[in-house]
């Protein structure tokens, strides 16, 4: 059997019903399909949930995946995924935070952790090095997040291991509940809801072993070649300075920025909202890993008023973004403390900035009562009652109660047409960027695996209107600039390259936002070679990305979505009522099923059914 060279080696498998630990070895002939992260959990969840099971019962399995690149040392290589099937949309699910406890698992000897079953009480995990507990996690129950791992650390006398922990909301079984290592969330997917559907409070890992690289000479050469690409990009330093926020007034300027509920795709506020969090809510920069080169982290404050917050991880543009121009909120104070709340209560800002948007109209068109709102003002703009909904979102407590299940369910269960206006894809809120701004991103959010997502696989829009190719052209990605923005034929072929290339940081266990700076397949490549003693191309890893893109879909393709799953919503897709671009009918998305007839073809999928054909099937070399 060939060496293993570059992974930890082994998968711990937990049934928290028996509490039986084991553990199974990995073999190159094993992971070298999928490579890892994402990739080789796909296969895992593929194989291990059987169709139609309940995302929060005990047959659906949650994985902690790393990938190959997982390693301090490596730029953005402080990740972790968490992959289960998804509460929210009912099929695949795949999250990324960026912290230590990835690199920190694989120094304990696994790269990947597999939980099964329910525990019959709170349970917390102790992984250190070889030895693995099932430690009573009672304590932990109803707590905050920052309180759970300050207890865990010290209670359990844990101080130098990373904790991964839910709150409040994945108790209560809020369908976008998050998975959180401090203040860094793996969110959007409701993973947290199905941890907490375990009856796991807390993961805690301390490794003190070493992954062997297969040359170690070339490794470090090709991680330092990597970090002289970063130190030298140009767009490093604002990521440094200005995090994604840097991005906010330039959104809203290019039409990208969704607002009052995606009525429209421009707000005229972007600049006021940008200089007051520049000016009053940013803090400094932070890596969310050690040894991160880029630190696009935010340390933000509210120092005081109303909605006086304590320094913290924060800040994102799709944090910021969701308790303002959703909701037309201009009190940037009252968002930084919004997105402090989710953190604390572990509760995906995306998903609950969208649900308040979409309670908002509810109340306009009369479809929610004052009364059924427990009395709130449910006024466009009124950020004073947005805290107070976030509390109620992640306990479930009144109207929160039916908006913790997700924009699609709550318009099933108010009715009167509010379906006409909840946005998602698949069941997943849309984010804060908008398709009418960059039509690849319309194909993108109809056709990604987790839903309406920007980020997995990747922010298209960004090639479209900014003309970043990253690093793709070499492999088949029509030059930026070719096509306009708003061109919607011949879309389909760029979509699918970006996506699997964005999907690459996901398999291989870094932070996407390197290929923004520089580091492409080629490095990834190049580094790869050196970790695992195999040759790998830029081409291979393009290709498993096409596999694991595939094997993916086939999850949900057995959870019964396809085309009609596919839909982008009317309201992302229609002219802009308001705004900037309420004048320009070329921003809308005219013929999105040319688009997606085009997307398919270049996949190899069927056209009626979006299934994978069987000759892409063989040509990928997937067993079904």
């Amino acid at each position: 059997m060939e060496k293993l060279f570059g992974y930890a080696g082994t998968i711990l498998w937990i049934d928290l019903t028996s509490g039986g630990i084991s553990r199974k070895k990995l073999s190159a002939e094993t992971i070298r399909p999928w490579l890892g992260g994402t990739g080789y959990a796909a296969r895992l969840l593929y194989d291990g949930v059987p169709p139609g099971a309940d995302p929060l019962g005990p047959e659906n399995l949650f994985i902690l995946a790393t990938g190959p690149l997982t390693d301090n040392a490596v730029p953005g290589g402080g990740s972790l995924s968490v992959c289960c099937k998804s509460p929210l949309t009912g099929g695949w699910g795949e999250a990324r935070v960026g912290c230590d406890f990835g690199p920190e698992l694989k120094r304990a000897g696994y790269d990947f952790v597999v939980l099964s079953g329910a525990s019959d009480r709170p349970v917390h995990i102790v992984i250190t090095d070889d030895r693995v507990e099932l430690r009573d996690g009672a304590f932990l129950t109803g707590r905050k997040v920052l309180e759970r791992e300050k207890l865990v650390k010290e209670r359990e006398a844990l101080e130098g291991h990373s904790v991964l922990t839910i709150g409040p909301a994945g108790e209560k079984g809020v369908l976008f509940a998050s998975v959180m290592v401090g203040h860094r969330a793996a969110g959007r997917i409701g993973a947290g809801a199905v941890l907490g559907s375990k009856n796991v409070a807390a993961v805690s890992v301390k490794g003190t072993g070493r992954i062997t690289p297969a040359d170690p000479a070339a490794w470090m050469r090709e991680v330092r070649a990597a970090h002289g690409i970063v130190k030298e990009s140009p767009n490093t330093p604002g990521f440094t300075e200005l995090g994604t926020m840097g991005g906010y007034e330039n959104s809203d300027r290019i039409g990208d920025l969704p607002t009052k509920n995606w009525q429209s795709n421009s707000w005229g506020k972007g600049e006021a909202v940008s200089s007051h969090f520049f000016g009053k809510n940013q803090v400094a920069s932070t890596g969310c890993y050690k040894g991160c080169p880029m630190k696009c982290g935010r340390k933000v404050r509210v120092e005081n008023g109303p909605w006086k917050t304590p320094e913290h991880d924060g800040g994102e543009y799709e944090t910021v973004g969701s308790f303002t121009a959703y909701v037309l909120n201009e009190d940037v104070d009252c968002a930084v403390h919004c997105g402090y709340l989710c953190n604390e209560l572990g509760i995906d800002t995306i998903s609950t900035g969208a649900v308040i948007g979409f309670l908002f109209e509810c109340a306009e068109k009369g479809l929610v009562s004052p009364e059924a709102a427990g009395g709130l003002d449910l006024s466009w703009g009124n950020g004073a009652v947005l805290p107070r909904l976030v509390e109620m979102i992640a306990l479930r407590e009144g109207i929160g109660d039916i908006l913790a299940d997700g924009v699609r369910r709550a318009a099933e269960t108010i009715g009167g047409g509010a379906e006409r206006f909840a946005v998602h894809v698949k069941g997943l809120e849309g984010p804060c960027h908008d398709p009418r701004a960059g039509k690849t991103l319309a194909v993108s959010y109809g056709t990604g695996n987790r839903g309406m997502c920007h980020i997995h696989p990747l922010e298209t829009v960004a090639y479209d209107c900014a003309h970043t190719d990253f690093g793709l052209v070499p492999f088949g990605l029509p030059e930026p600039g070719r096509l306009n923005r708003w061109d919607e034929e011949g879309k389909g072929e760029a979509t699918r390259i970006l996506q699997d290339g964005g999907a690459l940081p996901d398999i291989l266990g870094t932070c996407k936002f390197y290929m923004y700076v520089g580091i492409t397949p080629r490095e990834y490549a190049a580094m790869l070679s050196a970790l695992t003693g195999w040759s790998v191309t830029g081409e291979e890893l393009l290709e498993t990305a096409e596999r694991v893109t595939n094997l993916q879909r086939l999850f949900n393709c057995r959870e019964g979505f396809g085309r009609e799953q596919d839909r982008l919503p009317d309201r992302a897709r229609t002219l802009p009522a308001f705004g900037k671009y309420a004048g320009s009918p070329e921003s809308a998305v005219r013929n999105y099923d040319l688009m997606l007839d085009e997307y398919y073809d270049a996949r190899g999928w069927d056209r009626k059914t979006g299934a994978p054909l069987e000759e892409t099937l063989l040509r990928l070399r997937i067993e079904g």
